[in-house]
C-alpha cells in the first residue's frame, strides 16, 4: 500500500510540474532571424483552403520557424490572424495565430 501511495504521489507531482512548463512562456531579448531560404507556395488543395502563414513555434527554451501550410477553417466564415511578436517586460514573446 505504501509503494501505491509513494508511486501515486509522485506521478502527481510530475503531472504538476508538466502543466507548469507547458504554460510558460519564452521571453526573448532579441527577436530571432527568419530564415533565408525562400520558396514558392505550393498550389492550393481546394478552394476552400486558406495559408496560414509561417511563425515561430515554442520548442523547448527557444522558438523554432515553422513553414507556412494551407489548412481548412474550422468553421465556415472563419478567417485565420496571423502570428505576432508582443512585448512583456524587458522582452517580447510569440503570440500563435489562431482562427477567428
Amino acid at each position: 500500500m505504501k509503494k501505491t501511495t509513494k508511486l501515486l504521489m509522485l506521478l502527481t507531482l510530475l503531472t504538476l510540474g508538466a502543466l507548469a512548463s507547458a504554460n510558460a512562456q519564452i521571453i526573448v531579448r532579441v527577436r530571432p532571424a527568419r530564415p533565408a531560404v525562400v520558396f514558392e507556395r505550393p498550389v492550393a488543395p481546394s478552394p476552400r483552403h486558406v495559408w496560414v502563414e509561417e511563425e515561430w513555434v515554442p520548442h523547448g527554451d527557444h522558438y523554432v520557424w515553422h513553414g507556412g501550410y494551407w489548412a481548412l477553417p474550422p468553421r465556415r466564415h472563419a478567417v485565420y490572424v496571423p502570428g505576432h511578436w508582443d512585448r512583456r517586460g524587458e522582452g517580447e514573446i510569440w503570440i500563435k495565430g489562431y482562427w477567428r
